[in-house]
C-alpha cells in the first residue's frame, strides 16, 4: 500500500469517529467532522493529482 491510500484509510475512519453521537460529543457541533472532511478532501485530491 502507498501512503497516500493508508493515509486515505486513516482520514476515513477519523472522520466517522467524529461524528456526534455521544452525549458529550453532541456540544461540539461540526467542528471536527468539518475539519475532518475537508483534511479527507485535500488528501484525496493530492492522491488522485498523484501527489502523495
Amino acid at each position: 500500500m502507498s501512503i497516500g491510500a493508508i493515509l486515505l484509510v486513516v482520514l476515513i475512519l477519523l472522520l466517522l469517529g467524529a461524528i456526534p453521537v455521544w452525549p458529550h460529543s453532541r456540544s461540539w457541533g461540526y467542528a471536527p467532522g468539518g475539519t475532518l472532511g475537508t483534511l479527507l478532501l485535500l488528501i484525496l485530491i493530492l492522491v488522485l493529482l498523484g501527489y502523495l
